[in-house]
């Protein structure tokens, strides 16, 4: 039967056809839910577990230099306190401060009493065994100063060239987001922390 003057023409879906158009309805909603459920992952890990952050000053140096990433640990202190030596990344606490987050060694605890004095940092009038320092490495005169409950000293070990407690006093435990535990970056230079 031939089609007449204004008629439509009659199409017809073969089963194949229906099967590709549905095969790639579906492959695009996977995609879509993977690239969904990725993205939903990465947010957990950054904002709940690790994020790497980069080093963005001398004062860490020779540990870590300017441009090195390391990876933190968020949740290293709900299951343990912070402990001396650690290296943690912190809010500034200095609202005008270039860099909002600062990595720096922590030397003092709660409760403790720290003071520079000939060229080391003294704890309770003890002298800080402080091995990850370079020989010859001089520590400035401050103090004495006792930390407050809930606070930490905090020194990089670049110690000529930091801006560290000894400029913006204890940083409150709230201010710590976790604790540097692996360098990651630059290529071949991965070590733990």
């Amino acid at each position: 039967m031939s089609e007449g003057p204004g008629t439509t023409p009659t199409t017809t879906t073969t089963p194949a056809a229906t099967a590709a158009k549905r095969s790639g309805t579906r492959n695009l909603v996977e995609w879509v839910v993977v690239i969904v459920c990725a993205l939903l992952v990465a947010f957990v890990v950054k904002t709940f577990l690790f994020q790497a952050f980069y080093i963005p000053s001398p004062s860490m140096t020779p540990t870590l230099q300017i441009d090195d990433r390391v990876l933190v640990n968020k949740l290293s202190y709900d299951i343990h306190g912070v402990e001396r030596g650690d290296l943690v990344v912190f809010r500034s606490p200095q609202p005008a401060a270039p860099e909002k987050d600062l990595i720096k060694r922590v030397v003092g605890l709660p409760g403790d009493t720290l003071e520079g004095r000939d060229g080391h940092v003294m704890v309770n009038g003890e002298p800080l065994e402080e091995s990850y320092l370079p020989d010859g490495v001089q520590t400035g005169t401050f103090g004495p100063v006792e930390i407050a409950p809930d606070h930490y000293w905090v020194m990089g070990d670049n110690r000529s060239n930091s801006s560290d407690s000894r400029v913006f006093g204890a940083v409150a435990e709230s201010q710590i987001i976790g604790k540097a535990f692996v360098k990651v970056w630059p290529i071949g230079s991965f070590r733990l922390l």
